[in-house]
């Protein structure tokens, strides 16, 4: 999860008028002439067509630009199947969209795992829950100033991120390459004073997730979440991610959020069925390469 922060200015909501003007003039004399056969018949039919379409619903949800608003882009045409316009309301911050989502002012958002919508109610007394997940961003170690792990030196610094979740995230995967080794048990809520064997001594810079890509050119190497690794467009350099099946793609999967009693309803469920179908899954997996992996 796919961490910025920007101003949300609130989605004006779109009024719909319909109004009947009358037309003067003279009506014309009743006909003697018998009615044409036909056009009951075509009546009839084009009232069956009519209540035979799927009923027109536009459905607002909230999403980070990379990669949740590119995979949300790519469902529309399956959407617009079932009688559904997708308007996408994109945010750069972890907290407006579920001020946003509580308020009403969109129908559900997709942008965080499930630990940090279950934290984020705690703290905010908002009522959300998760409709389905949809895929997990692994973290990812990015090549700075030392191009391979071959090439890493003994004191090289390593950026990785500062909040307690993404953090735990790094170390772990460092102490999976065998650079560090933290701690028996201490898992996710690892920090680097749970470093217990260092061999190359390596350096540790902590700061925002956010900031990760920018640092690059400053420091050895640095562990990148894998939506900012999308919006850098540095991707593609990747060494290596945590494991599909690893403890974090268990726990992280990215969801979307509605609000709670919500879940069951026909667009979100249409909303979910379009996320999870085959074809969605082939576009994240052609176009993120391994930095954004399904789940379902």
């Amino acid at each position: 999860m796919k961490h910025i922060s920007k101003l949300f200015a609130p989605a004006l909501a779109l009024t719909l008028s319909l109004s009947l003007a009358a037309c003067g003039g003279t009506s014309p004399a009743p006909s003697s002439a018998p009615a044409s056969s036909e056009a009951p018949a075509s009546s009839a039919a084009a009232s069956e067509e009519a209540s035979a379409a799927p009923e027109a619903v536009t459905l607002k949800v909230g999403a980070s630009p990379a990669p949740h608003a590119e995979i949300l882009e790519n469902i529309k045409p399956l959407l617009e199947k079932d009688g559904i316009t997708l308007e996408i309301v994109e945010f750069t911050d972890y907290v407006i969209p579920n001020q946003a989502l509580e308020a009403g002012d969109i129908d559900a958002n997709y942008f965080q795992h499930l630990p940090y919508l279950e934290d984020f109610n705690a703290k905010n007394g908002t009522n959300l829950s998760s409709a389905g997940a949809i895929h997990f961003e692994p973290l990812g170690l990015y090549p700075g100033k030392t191009a391979s792990l071959d090439d890493l030196e003994e004191g090289a610094t390593i950026a990785v991120p500062n909040d307690t979740t993404n953090e735990a995230r790094a170390l772990l995967l460092l102490q999976k390459l065998e650079l560090i080794t933290l701690k028996d048990g201490v898992g996710l809520e690892a920090t680097p004073l749970d470093i217990v064997d260092n061999p190359k001594d390596l350096k540790f810079n902590e700061m925002e997730a956010a900031l990760l890509p920018s640092v690059l050119p400053d420091v050895d190497l640095a562990v990148i979440n894998g939506n900012y690794a999308v919006g850098a467009g540095i991707e593609g350099t990747v060494l290596t991610t945590e494991d599909k099946e690893s403890e974090a793609a268990k726990e992280f999967a990215n969801v979307v959020a509605v609000r709670t009693g919500d879940e069951g309803k026909a667009p979100i469920q249409k909303l979910l069925a379009a996320l999870q179908s085959e074809e969605n899954a082939k576009f994240i997996d052609e176009k993120y390469n391994g930095t954004v992996i399904p789940v379902f």
